[in-house]
């Protein structure tokens, strides 16, 4: 079972025969960059985005929607590649805000653009990491 805390006391999460902190920040909007994600439908879409990330295991460290796009950062565990996290994200959405919000069919032919953006985060640097390898032989 996957550890559903994300916490900055707790830097490594564990499953079943892994141990891991993997985080990533996604960034996305709406087609042709509308200003949409706003009252209700911002709402909606925060609550949304919790809901699937507790469907596919992933913790939420930030969520912010703003009018024309949306940032999230998660944690996630490696079974998850981060294309499956933001198609998850997207097309779940997607589906739902559609059906409550007629708004959004009549303004939009699909909700999201087909691009976003993912990095990564993590507690140690590239170059700790490549210090840690190349003095691994001395040892």
């Amino acid at each position: 079972m996957y550890n559903n805390s994300m916490s900055t006391h707790a830097k490594y999460k564990t499953s079943p025969g892994c141990v891991h902190n993997i985080n990533y920040h996604f960034v996305w909007c709406p087609k042709y960059r509308r200003k949409v994600l706003e009252g209700q439908v911002a709402k909606d879409l925060k609550s949304l985005i919790q809901e699937k990330a507790t469907q596919i295991g992933v913790i939420i460290g930030a969520l912010e929607v703003m009018p024309d796009h949306v940032h999230v950062f998660v944690q996630a565990p490696p079974t998850l590649s981060p294309h499956r996290i933001i198609n998850q994200f997207k097309g779940f959405t997607s589906r739902i805000l559609r059906q409550r919000h007629a708004s959004l069919v009549s303004r939009l032919p699909t909700l999201w653009s087909r691009s976003y953006y993912v990095g990564v985060a993590g507690f140690v640097s590239e170059s700790t990491i490549k210090a840690y390898i190349e003095n691994q032989k001395g040892k």
